[in-house]
């Protein structure tokens, strides 16, 4: 089974929590915060792996998560941070946030890696909390939590030449005849349903070439099975488009080349300005070659008869190709501005009132004084309380209409608001 899209859950580790500990030891009195700090929680990477062919492994697992940071112990021992997580993916997949649609990453070649989420950062111990005037700190910080994302990963195969045509024309059959290749052939509609890759060799040079499964009329709109696999020409720097010169399907060979362009440029005008080179296929069941002159007549790219079946002009069509390639820029990778996660928000706030009456604090400080807060420790609910006036939410409160005794609600905490 052959899959080229998918569409996959990924998270970065959460990072690890501070220790609240003092130190203990015989004959040692008032010995001290010594909290360890909590680790760092593990990033999400992609790499591109050349063995990969296809998306087909995430089509049984589609939830990634990197390991959280391990928290943080006495003795001013600090957590293990989490182990990172590498996604391997085919080479040319392209990696584009769900939401947005903005690609993050083109992983092009072997071993390319990008890091796509980062771990969040480990709490402080207690230790970090020892002052002249707090001398026993009996609270730490939490990790930094992390969101889990939904991306999309779109495999577009990276080949030389481009393959094209209406189904039965060759295509598959000329693959095989040029390259070690061994596509399914048969004499029907769609016999290939998803793009093959040849290594095909030209004396001491070589290229690669992809079978690209038959277009039809309306491919670019989704007819057929041409919507799915057009993606995978988009990285060719040639086209060689097959046209069964023999007219054995019925169909008018010079009509047949006008639909595939039309389809091409209907897909993407880039694709349809690549240079053609066309190949006459099934010339051997020609009695003159009345019909390859009429037909070269016709149009402006390079024309060679040959028939893919009995390997008649198949040199002439390398060779021709060769040329062609060699006179070609390489490939360039897809232009585009990456997309970045933004970090996480930790500063604004905003007041909302409940159905119940209570008025509800939230916003990204919230969240961030939340991991500095333990209610339970009087130093710590003085710091909260302090760092609410700093930040003006109780005059923010005030404004909206908070009296004595109403109730206040932040995060999972509700106390009344006092004047």
């Amino acid at each position: 089974m052959f899959i080229d899209r998918v569409k996959i859950f990924i998270k970065a580790g959460c990072g690890g929590n501070g220790c609240t500990s003092f130190y203990t030891e015989k004959y040692v009195n008032n010995g001290g915060p010594d909290g360890g700090d909590g680790g760092k929680g593990g990033d999400v990477l992609f790499e591109a792996d050349a063995r990969m062919s296809s998306l087909l492994d995430f089509k049984y697992a589609s939830h990634f998560r990197a390991e959280d940071g391990e928290k943080g112990s006495g003795r001013y021992c600090h957590g293990k941070a989490g182990k990172p997580l590498i996604v391997r993916v085919p080479c040319g997949t392209v990696i584009k946030d769900e939401e947005s649609g903005g690609i993050i990453a083109d992983l092009t070649e072997d071993g390319a890696r990008v890091t796509v989420l980062t771990g969040g950062r480990g709490g402080k111990g207690n230790a970090r909390y020892k002052s002249s005037r707090r001398q026993a700190p009996a609270f730490s910080q939490l990790g930094e939590p992390t969101v889990e994302r939904c991306v999309i990963l779109e495999l577009k195969t990276i080949a030389d030449v481009g393959l094209v045509g209406y189904p039965n024309v060759g295509k598959s059959t000329l693959l095989s005849s040029i390259s070690a290749a061994k596509p399914k052939i048969a004499n029907y509609p769609f016999t290939t349903l998803s793009p093959n890759l040849g290594v095909v060799r030209v004396r001491d040079h070589s290229f690669v070439a992809a079978d690209i499964p038959g277009l039809i009329d309306g491919a670019s709109d989704g007819a057929g099975l041409g919507i799915d696999f057009l993606r995978h020409i988009e990285r060719t720097r040639l086209i060689v488009h097959l046209v069964d010169i023999s007219g054995s399907e019925g169909r008018d060979p010079y009509e047949d080349y006008k639909n595939i362009n039309r389809e091409l440029k209907a897909f993407s005008v880039k694709l349809a300005a690549l240079p053609q080179i066309v190949a006459l296929n099934k010339a051997e069941l020609l009695e003159n070659d009345v019909k390859v002159k009429e037909f070269a007549r016709k149009v402006k790219v390079p024309c060679v008869p040959i028939s893919a079946a009995t390997r008649q002009g198949l040199t002439q069509l390398l060779d021709t190709v060769w040329e062609t390639l060699s006179a070609l820029p390489p490939a360039e990778p897809l232009d585009f501005e990456p997309f970045v996660y933004p970090a996480r928000n930790t500063e604004g706030f905003s007041i909302s009132r409940d159905d119940d009456g209570a008025f509800e604090v939230t916003g990204g400080m919230i969240e961030e004084l939340a991991r500095n807060v333990v209610l339970s420790s009087y130093d710590s609910f003085a710091y909260f309380q302090k760092k609410l006036r700093d930040e003006g939410v109780i005059k923010a409160l005030k404004k909206a209409g908070a009296a004595e005794g109403d109730t206040v609600r932040i995060m999972d905490v509700e106390f009344e608001f006092v004047e």
